[in-house]
């Protein structure tokens, strides 16, 4: 393979990829992959300038690395001056508002830092927190005392494996990262007395791996180590390969409805539940209320899955360490009942937690007004454990 090294506008990305090119970025953590290009429509415009001389024209939600973290475009522009982290070392900067519209694109890199330089400023990938949330589920069973095996298409062992131990640990993955393995040791050895589930995690590279691959799996699992899962994750379903049809010879309709009901076929055949995640579309990045028809590539998808949820995130939300929960299709309840509600979110420790009913938000529809009197009562904890249960 011949690799051409050339700065390119962001918007030549989406020809690029539609051309089938391979195109990586630089970031601080080298070259990375693109997976897939946005086009987000139209939004006000933030200018964040360097004192090096960059500049990056982005919306409000963007979000640029300082040394303390991940921060938005708006949330900086009320500093005076704080430091961003960019290619040749970390500069002061500054961000303001300019009071016109601009077209807003964006990209997803195939890393776990989810990171790349725009104009040679760390910038960060377009998304919520689909793995945030699943690690946080198969965190959740493990508590529980249920076998969870854990599918990663997208990220590696590893970084699903320290994200999981965070949750657990309730520590920081800096401050994970930074425990002497003594400490460590000593602490997964506290924890085992809490929690006695068991995790598998199996990294399969993107868009490789089918049902066949995870029949194969769980039939080594059970007859190696007797291992047998009450809950399958797979992180996440739009990078999964199908088992009947070869990706380019159908559209992404068809291709995505087909790896759904495969899924499905997989978690009836086993009587286990399989929880995965995907993207919204072009519409649905820029929507703060998504409905079902707001699913990226094939809305084949919800019309296969038996339940199914959105997460949503606004800049309210953000600054809250908050995000939106709304059921889109439930084969099990009534969509109605707590049809939104919030949680909180700590990406930092990989965790989401409760909000208690006097803190929920009045949810109207298409937006979130806050009643501080009004008491939103609301279930996030389901009792029954097993898939059997859950059948119509």
């Amino acid at each position: 393979m011949e690799w051409i090294e050339k700065e390119i506008e962001i918007g030549e990305v989406a020809k690029l990829l539609d051309e089938k090119y391979e195109i990586q970025v630089d970031s601080p953590d080298g070259w990375v992959g693109v997976n897939f290009f946005i086009d987000k429509g139209e939004f006000d415009e933030y200018i964040l300038l360097c004192e090096t001389g960059q500049t990056v024209s982005c919306n409000e939600n963007h979000l640029f690395e300082t040394p303390n973290g991940w921060f938005s475009a708006k949330i900086l522009s009320k500093k005076e001056n704080f430091k961003v982290l960019t290619k040749n070392g970390i500069f002061l900067a500054t961000v303001k508002k300019t009071g016109k519209r601009i077209p807003i694109v964006d990209i997803n890199v195939n890393h776990e830092n989810h990171r790349y330089y725009t104009n040679e400023i760390s910038s960060h990938n377009t998304g919520v927190g689909k793995s945030l949330f699943l690690c946080h589920h198969a965190s959740n069973c493990l508590s529980q005392g249920m076998n969870v095996l854990y599918i990663t298409c997208e990220m590696a062992e590893e970084r699903i494996a320290e994200r999981i131990d965070a949750n657990l640990l309730d520590t920081t993955l800096d401050s994970l990262r930074d425990l002497p393995k003594d400490v460590y040791d000593r602490r997964i050895e506290s924890l085992k007395t809490r929690v006695k589930g068991k995790l598998i995690i199996k990294e399969y590279p993107t868009a490789s791996a089918n049902t066949n691959h995870f029949r194969i799996l769980l039939e080594d699992l059970w007859l190696k180590k007797r291992f047998k899962p009450d809950i399958i994750i797979v992180d996440y379903l739009n990078i999964c390969a199908s088992s009947r049809m070869k990706a380019g010879a159908v559209n992404s309709y068809t291709y995505i409805k087909a790896i759904a009901e495969e899924l499905r076929g997989l978690a009836a055949e086993r009587n286990v539940p399989i929880w995965s995640a995907t993207q919204v579309n072009r519409s649905g990045f820029s929507n703060t209320d998504i409905g079902l028809e707001d699913t990226s590539e094939s809305f084949g998808l919800p019309a296969t899955a038996d339940f199914m949820f959105a997460l949503i995130s606004t800049e309210k939300l953000d600054e809250m360490n908050q995000i939106m929960v709304k059921q889109l299709k439930n084969r099990y309840n009534d969509t109605a009942s707590n049809r939104k509600f919030v949680i909180g979110i700590n990406r930092a420790k990989m965790k989401l937690y409760d909000i208690s009913g006097t803190d929920q938000p009045m949810m109207a529809e298409g937006n979130i007004e806050v009643e501080e009197e009004e008491e939103v009562k609301f279930q996030t904890k389901f009792s029954k454990k097993k898939f059997s249960d859950w059948k119509v």
